[in-house]
This record gives structure tokens, C-alpha cells and sequence, in this order.
């Protein structure tokens, strides 16, 4: 089966999370729609472009370049300071959703990522589809716009993500490359710094189609394995495969900003109950349990509080985390209206591995005995199995036939109970 990569690309994160955050605390002014930048003191006026509006991209403003440059092409240039703790933030729901979508990610930066495509290509009718669906829903969701580049090889989807910006998807299979790739500036290949180009440039190679055709042992002498390199990238000569994260070292979490400040407890637990479903999913898909729950709530005001508890034994079924996750809730929260909920889950051990019983779980003359009643023996969990059956068999399901095949009654009709 041919293999189908996405580079999925943040357009302008820093200026858009930015200018998302001060449209949320009432500024009517959106930075991405005036000659705006992300980077330095606004005040000493110093430092680099970070990030640039379009409308700033229109007075020849470019990413890396001095401010004060920047301010000579536009004296009327507003400076935003970065917030990197609210980059990361926005990163980490950005690559939580994404790993809900597939748990295949790579993430490259703090607004960039491979996904392998290929697991999941079969929920959708094409990769075009599944990449407009993916870009729109990260639109409409988030607030922010992705360019997404598909192919078979992971350097030719991180250039096609650099096409036409921004919210767009783009293909550059390896049989597209003479097409789409060849005729532009070698300066657009990734890689190809000012230095190798103007050194490209002594050889008369203009174009990416110029370095393609180049003779390797030429490129070698004048670029040594920096030339080899770029002329491999040129011809779209990549085997990599998306190297995706050990779950182990992070855990595995999902958070929403929601659409409305919430007061309501009941509304609250539904929004735990859908991000539940979403880690206890992932959970599974990746082997794991979760020995540890930490439950996050960023107010309106923007004060944000978080609490965790152990789980004993260790599960990745969704109405335990969703139980524990309520409770940690109810011990959080002071009433105040809810701007943000996350679910994270840490500690993770191997699904297959052996099972920590609690000290009133053991087993009573080689029955199973819970709940510290001795006087009552059953078999081991009844209720445990059954829950763990039935997230398995809405795996099944959701994985055959699609995310949304099966739904809770309960988002259907009133928020759930706990």
C-alpha cells in the first residue's frame, strides 16, 4: 500500500494565536487582518520578526528579518511581544486533536507536524478529503487556519504545505515533482539556505528543475554532503518514515476551549465525558493504561487550576476516567465560569503488562474477592470486563465505519449523570 504523508502547518501561529488570545479578552482589533508582527520589544524595538500578518507581508515584511528593518518598510507596524506559555498551550490542544484524529504524528515544532495518513485512509474517501476535513475543522474549532500538504514522502508534503497560503491543502506526489516543483526558485527547497543558494547560484542553478538535473559529484565538490543532500530533495528522494512519539514519555491528554463560558455543572461533565471518550480512545489505540488523572479548568478570568489522582488499578476505560475526571471536577472547581477543560493521563504502563491490585482486590483461596468483602465471592470484576468489552467493541465500530458512527445518548439529550 502506497503510503500517504501530511505536513500540517500552523499559518502564521505566532501573530494568529496572538491575536485570537486579545480578541478573547475584548480587543476588536485583529492583528491578522492589519500590518502586524509577532517578535522583540515593542517598546526598544529590537529583536527579529517572529511572525507577520499578511497585510505586513504586502509591505515586503519578512519572517527572520531585524524589527527595525521591518519598521523602515512600515513605520506604522504594530509589535506584539511573543507569549511562548500560550504558544505551547495552543500547540498542545492543536497536537492532542490531531492524535485523536491519528495517533501517527511527528511533531517537528511548536506549529508544525508529519502525520501518516495511511491507517486511516480508509475513513475517508480520499486524502484530499480527510486533509479538507482536518483543515476545516481546526478552522472552525480552534479559530486559527493549517496548510496541509499531502504526499508520499515526507519532504515533498512539507513543500507542498508551503504553496499557496493560507487555510489551503496541497498535493506533491513524487510523480507531481517535474509539474509543481521543478520550475520554482531553488531558494524555495527546504534546506536551501541564502548561503547554498547564492553558492547555486555561481553555478548557474536557478531553479529546483536546474538542481535536479545536476550532476551529484558537482554538487559534492562545491557543497560537499549539504549539495548530495539538496540535490536528493530536489529529485524528491526521501524514505523516512513519520516518527512518532513514545506515548510513555508524555501521556496522552485532550483539552477544549469551549464555546461559551459554562456555570452549568451538568454541561461541565458533558464536556468531560466527550474528552474522556477521546483519551480513553487513544489510550487503547496506543496499548496503554493510565495510572494517573489530572483534570485542568482555565476560568473566563484566565487563572487556571489543575488537580490529579492515582488510578488503582491502572485502566484506559472510559467511564473510569470519565468517574475520576467528575470527581477531580467537583474538587476544583470554585463556581466560576469555565473558559477551558483538559484531561490529561500520565504514569502510563503497557496494556499487556501485569495489573497492580489494590490491597482490598486480593485474591481469597484463589477466588477474587473485591471491595474488601470477603463474605461475598464473585469472579473477577464483572462490571471491569463488561466496560472494557464494550470500549472495545465501540473501537470497532468507530474505526470501520468512522469516528462519529456510534454516539452517546447522552449528547443527544441532557448532560450525563455520574
Amino acid at each position: 500500500m502506497e503510503r500517504i504523508i501530511f505536513h500540517i502547518d500552523v499559518n502564521s501561529a505566532y501573530l494568529s494565536w496572538s491575536a485570537l488570545e486579545r480578541l478573547a479578552n475584548g480587543d476588536t482589533v485583529d492583528l491578522r487582518e492589519i500590518p502586524s508582527i509577532v517578535g522583540g520589544d515593542m517598546e526598544k524595538r529590537h529583536g527579529v520578526v517572529l511572525a507577520k500578518s499578511i497585510p505586513a507581508k504586502k509591505y515586503g515584511v519578512t519572517t527572520g528579518e531585524p524589527i527595525v528593518n521591518a519598521l523602515r518598510k512600515c513605520p506604522s507596524l504594530y509589535i506584539e511581544s511573543p507569549d511562548h506559555t500560550l504558544y505551547h498551550q495552543r500547540s498542545r490542544e492543536l497536537m492532542d486533536y490531531l492524535l485523536d484524529v491519528c495517533p501517527e504524528i511527528e511533531q517537528l515544532s511548536v506549529d508544525e507536524c508529519f502525520m501518516d495518513f495511511t491507517p486511516i485512509r480508509n475513513r475517508f474517501s480520499s486524502p484530499l478529503q480527510g486533509a479538507s476535513f482536518i483543515k476545516d475543522h481546526i478552522r472552525d474549532n480552534f479559530g486559527f487556519t493549517v496548510n496541509i500538504g499531502i504526499s508520499d514522502k515526507k519532504i515533498l508534503a512539507k513543500m507542498a504545505s508551503d504553496f499557496k497560503k493560507p487555510d489551503m491543502v496541497h498535493t506533491l506526489f513524487s510523480w507531481e515533482i517535474e509539474e509543481k516543483m521543478w520550475p520554482m526558485p531553488v531558494s524555495s527547497l527546504y534546506m536551501c539556505g541564502k548561503s547554498s543558494t547564492l553558492a547555486l547560484k555561481k553555478l548557474e542553478i536557478t531553479t529546483i528543475g536546474d538542481l535536479a538535473k545536476c550532476q551529484r559529484d558537482i554538487l559534492a565538490s562545491h557543497l560537499k554532503s549539504h549539495g548530495i543532500l539538496l540535490w536528493e530533495y530536489a529529485n524528491g528522494i526521501d524514505d523516512s518514515a513519520v516518527v512518532s512519539a513514545p506515548v510513555e514519555a508524555k501521556g496522552i491528554g485532550n483539552s477544549t476551549t469551549l464555546p461559551k463560558d459554562v456555570t452549568d455543572r451538568r454541561e461541565a461533565f458533558q464536556c468531560l465525558l466527550s474528552l474522556s471518550d477521546s483519551v480513553a480512545g487513544r489510550l487503547r489505540k496506543a496499548g496503554q493504561l493510565a495510572g494517573m488523572i489530572s483534570v485542568e479548568i482555565k476560568y473566563s478570568s484566565f487563572q487556571t487550576a489543575s488537580h490529579q489522582m492515582p488510578l488503582s488499578p491502572a485502566s484506559n476505560t472510559s467511564q473510569i476516567i470519565y468517574k475520576t475526571a467528575c470527581k477531580l471536577f467537583d474538587d476544583l472547581w470554585n463556581g466560576s465560569p469555565i473558559r477551558l477543560l483538559g484531561i490529561r493521563s500520565s504514569k502510563l504502563t503497557a496494556e499487556t503488562g501485569p495489573t497492580q491490585l489494590s490491597l482490598f482486590d486480593l485474591p481469597v483461596n484463589g477466588i477474587f474477592v473485591p471491595d474488601n468483602t470477603a463474605s461475598k465471592v464473585s469472579t473477577p470484576s464483572p462490571s471491569q470486563e463488561k466496560l472494557a468489552a464494550l470500549d472495545k467493541t465501540l473501537d470497532f465500530i468507530r474505526q470501520k465505519y468512522g469516528k462519529n458512527a456510534v454516539v452517546r445518548g447522552s449528547f443527544l439529550n441532557k448532560p450525563p449523570e455520574v
